[in-house]
């Protein structure tokens, strides 16, 4: 029998409506085996999602003492979910015993992961699965780094004798026992990471989209889903803001060469956006997979003349980059001119004192720091080696009366990245959408 690890996000898990969805899909294949669940999400525009609310029980714990007050919304939305489906499970010893750690952590770890602690725990009463804590197999280096390869070793050893288990996402433990989470959106990696532990055939990655979309639907309108996408368009999709997955979630089924397919909960027959290992084989005229971009980047350009035959002068403004902590995105460079490109929120509070770093570590003949800066990706094997791609999408731009600030393209031709001013966003995505996706 094949094997199936499926991960359900917030949208997914709201309401009891919902979860009874997602067990009707679970239970319509039984290579569906292990279950991966994220804390329930708004049930409606002004509604909270749980995990902010447990954000906010500690942070109110800080504050007063305890978290009781706001404990109360988390009782009542459990609790509704559990008397909806009619769920026989001791909640409220649970939810006591959650509410005391809440107010004994130190760290808003445990309580952010109490969201999905109890869907897992409902879902697995609900199914008759076994509920495997992801504290017993997802470990966390002592300096907070993620442990893959322990991780690995402790999933696929537990994990061995289940033959269908639901397991909560976002959260490992560090080696002291001390729970602690991923990012947000992390659980779409505890779904990779169980994937690759049971050798599974398929990642089936469950949210409130009909798979991947060519562009940002807040700024196209009905953008085409992409049927097929590679491990590594996703990867720069995504992080460049393209938010359907979280870009960390495929290192780990990568290294299995196992499929993720994007399906929607509410639209369960939709084919979605199978992510693949290699490059999928494009029409003549499939040139790009996907655009995306993100707003608030900042430049900082230093000239200096003859700058290209001093030894270690970039070295030296990265080793300043690096005192500040701050990684940069792109490095564009002339014969005395070099640009930095990197996210403006590194700059608050202390640009001027990393300007006098540099000015101090390399002695620029000008230095000067632009903000307002936006970063558009145009992603696709399709454009590999393909005459005229790149002057298609700068034409494009030209008759929207875009000007391009950066522009950057890799050796793999896999990706043409611009920069242009925030207030061309919208323009640019548009643009460059029309051009390669518009109806001809």
């Amino acid at each position: 029998m094949a094997i199936k690890v499926c991960k359900f996000g917030g949208t997914s898990m709201s309401d009891s409506k919902a979860i009874s969805r997602v067990s009707e899909i679970i239970k319509a294949e039984k290579d569906r085996r292990y279950i991966v669940l994220s804390a329930p999400g708004k049930r409606n525009k002004e509604d909270f999602k749980i995990t902010d609310k447990l954000y906010e029980c500690y942070n109110t714990k800080c504050k007063c003492g305890t978290c009781a007050e706001p404990f109360k919304f988390i009782r009542e939305r459990y609790q509704e979910i559990v008397d909806a489906l009619k769920v026989k499970i001791d909640l409220k010893s649970y939810l006591d015993v959650i509410q005391k750690e809440i107010d004994e952590s130190t760290a808003p770890d445990y309580a952010a992961s109490r969201g999905e602690y109890l869907s897992a725990l409902i879902m697995a009463k609900y199914l008759d699965y076994e509920f495997v804590d992801a504290a017993e197999i997802i470990r966390f280096k002592e300096d907070g780094s993620f442990d893959d390869v322990l991780t690995n070793e402790l999933a696929s050893a537990r994990l061995s004798g289940v033959a269908y288990a639901v397991i909560p996402g976002f959260y490992g433990t560090l080696p002291n026992g001390v729970v602690k989470t991923f990012s947000r959106g992390g659980s779409d990696v505890s779904g990779s990471i169980v994937a690759r532990a049971v050798s599974a055939d398929l990642y089936e990655n469950w949210t409130d989209v009909s798979g991947f979309m060519t562009a940002d639907p807040r700024i196209i309108d009905n953008p085409k889903i992409i049927k097929k996408v590679s491990y590594q368009e996703l990867r720069e999709l995504s992080y460049m803001g393209a938010s359907v997955l979280h870009p960390d979630a495929i290192f780990p089924v990568r290294l299995s060469g196992i499929p993720i397919n994007i399906k929607n909960t509410f639209s369960p027959e939709d084919k979605g956006t199978m992510i693949v290992a290699h490059s999928p084989a494009h029409k003549a005229d499939e040139l790009v997979t996907g655009i995306a971009g993100k707003k608030d980047f900042s430049v900082i350009l230093v000239e200096k003349s003859m700058m290209n035959s001093e030894l270690g002068f970039a070295r030296r403004i990265m080793s300043v980059l690096e005192e500040f902590g701050i990684s940069f995105e792109h490095m564009p460079s002339g014969v005395d001119t070099l640009s930095v490109v990197l996210a403006t929120s590194y700059l608050v509070g202390r640009e001027d004192k990393i300007v006098a770093r540099i000015i101090e570590a390399v002695s620029p003949d000008s230095i000067v720091v632009h903000h307002g800066l936006a970063l558009i990706a145009t992603v696709g094997h399709g454009m590999n080696a393909k005459v005229g791609t790149a002057s298609r999408i700068f034409t494009a731009l030209a008759k929207a009366n875009v000007n391009v600030r950066m522009i950057d393209q890799g050796s793999s031709e896999k990706n043409i990245i611009v920069g242009v001013q925030s207030v061309d966003y919208e323009a640019t995505i548009k643009a460059i959408y029309n051009e390669f996706f518009g109806e001809n």
